[in-house]
């Protein structure tokens, strides 16, 4: 029975030891299930950590990118404006009365003494003029800046300050050509003044904020946009205006434009108006122009202008192509003053600046605007385009005066001569004859090829050129005859360029003219 029990328990039933191992077996297997299910949720929790780390980097770039490139409006302009107003002021001018105004004057009197006998109304014109204006305090000892058109022919100039003192300010200088002026006031204290901004660092689309004396009214708070930059509004030779849709209405000239920051980044001169009003069109003076400019009048009484010497014109598509440019860039040399600061550095006639002080010229006007900016007595490199190829050199920048400039108008009224081509042009050309010099009026000096007809449909009629005109180049290379001028075409042809460069002398002025050649 023992036996038996003892078979059935091996055969049916498990001994301890198997009962042990059994259990060891189950226990080992809940073990590594236990493992595996706590691998898996470990790698869901790992891969759901990825997924929101990743979320919190893209979220933390999208913010960066809002911050840097779409900041939004701020909520207000008022700490800004309580910063900054107590250095803005009104500035009243009262014009010299005219000779002939002040005779007129006597006339009217006389005349009113006669009325007043006759029992008739006494009615007076106002003697002189008034001007009303902003500037704003760039120095605590009173020195305040505001537009020339402001104080121009000023017999007295008032400033009233944000507090309402009235004080008589006096001309430290001008300058007529950026509209500019430096005025000075006596304060028995420190006055408080505004920092310049770099005006370079705006872009299109950045807040800025205007504050002025719009029609009389006192100071006045306006907040835009920049609307573009280095606008050419042709009001003198160094335009290179932000434009702004703040409001900028008459009274506001001279007042400060200002970024986010509080420093002023341009100078409120003019605006676009077909009514009078403000239309979203309004222009100022960049901090980077006006600011050397005022450092200059506070030191010398006048700017100093840097001078090159050369009259120049901008690089057309077709000039470009005709000087062998890549691109239309840099400012064409039409002529250089002789004994000049270009003259003497070797800068010729025909030659294009692309480069000055390591400050590239993408147009022409940029070059006078770089020119002038340069320290004068300032020896810089230069980069130019001459026959194909750059060419540096080294100049020595002059100081532009009154007798520097009539030097270059001089250059221009007699230098050397022009140039027009042939069939290919539609152009018919002749050697200088005494009698073509007297017909056309070509001065006595100038030498080269004279125009004597065009045809109507050629390019030289596109271009406008006329009889009488004197081709003294063709592509950079003097001309003396009307072969010369068509076997240089024919060599351009021959050479796949569908452009020439003329230099063209009309009249004793200088000009580049690109044809193009018809096939």
């Amino acid at each position: 029975m023992g036996a038996e029990r003892r078979n059935r328990g091996g055969a049916f039933g498990d001994s301890a030891e198997d009962t042990l191992n059994a259990n060891t077996t189950r226990f080992h297997r809940s073990q590594s299930r236990a493992v595996a299910r706590a691998a898996a949720e470990n790698a869901t929790v790992g891969m759901w950590l990825r997924l929101a780390l990743a979320a919190a980097l893209t979220m933390l770039a999208l913010l960066w990118t809002q911050q840097a490139f779409a900041r939004s409006a701020p909520e207000s302009f008022a700490d800004l404006v309580e910063q900054v107003i107590p250095a803005v002021v009104n500035v009243s001018s009262t014009q010299k009365v005219p000779q002939s105004q002040q005779m007129q004057d006597l006339d009217e009197m006389f005349r009113d003494f006669l009325d007043r006998r006759e029992g008739q109304p006494q009615q007076r014109p106002p003697r002189g003029g008034s001007s009303l204006g902003s500037g704003f305090i760039i120095d605590p000892a009173g020195y305040i800046v505001t537009n020339n058109h402001v104080i121009e022919d000023a017999e007295e100039i008032l400033v009233l300050t944000h507090d309402n003192e009235e004080l008589k300010a006096t001309i430290v200088g001008r300058d007529e050509k950026t509209d500019l002026a430096l005025l000075k006031v006596d304060a028995k204290r420190p006055l408080p003044a505004l920092k310049w901004g770099d005006s370079e660092a705006l872009r299109i689309g950045d807040w800025v904020m205007a504050i002025g004396n719009p029609f009389g009214l006192g100071g006045s708070v306006t907040a835009g946009i920049v609307s573009a930059r280095q606008r050419d509004i042709n009001s003198g030779p160094y335009d290179d205006y932000i434009q702004t849709d703040a409001s900028i209405n008459r009274g506001n000239s001279g007042g400060p434009m200002f970024n986010m920051n509080g420093e002023v980044v341009g100078i409120n001169t003019a605006i676009f108006s077909p009514s009078g009003g403000s239309v979203g069109i309004g222009f100022a003076i960049p901090s980077n122009l006006a600011k050397p400019i005022m450092a200059q009048i506070k030191e010398f009484g006048k700017p100093k202008r840097g001078w090159l010497g050369v009259r120049i014109q901008t690089v057309s598509p077709e000039l470009a192509e005709g000087l062998r440019l890549k691109e239309p860039k840099g400012a064409l040399v039409a002529s250089v003053t002789k004994d000049g600061p270009a003259d003497k550095a070797g800068i010729r006639q025909g030659d294009v600046v692309l480069r000055f002080d390591g400050k590239e010229i993408t147009q022409m006007r940029g070059l006078p605007r770089i020119v002038a900016e340069t320290e004068t007595g300032k020896t810089t490199d230069v980069v130019i385009w001459r026959k194909g190829a750059e060419v540096n050199l080294r100049v020595t920048v002059g100081e532009l005066t009154e007798e520097a400039e009539q030097k270059t108008l001089a250059s221009i009224e007699a230098p050397p001569s022009p140039s027009a081509t042939i069939d290919l042009l539609g152009l018919k050309l002749s050697a200088i004859t005494d009698e073509l010099r007297q017909k056309h009026q070509i001065p006595a000096d100038a030498e080269g090829v004279v125009v004597v007809d065009v045809a109507q449909s050629g390019p030289a009629a596109e271009k406008d050129m006329r009889p009488g005109d004197v081709i003294a180049e063709v592509d950079q290379k003097a001309v003396t005859s009307p072969e010369e001028v068509s076997q240089r075409v024919k060599a351009a042809q021959d050479n796949g360029y569908r452009v020439v460069t003329l230099l063209v002398n009309r009249g004793g002025e200088f000009q580049w003219i690109a044809l193009k050649i018809t096939q």
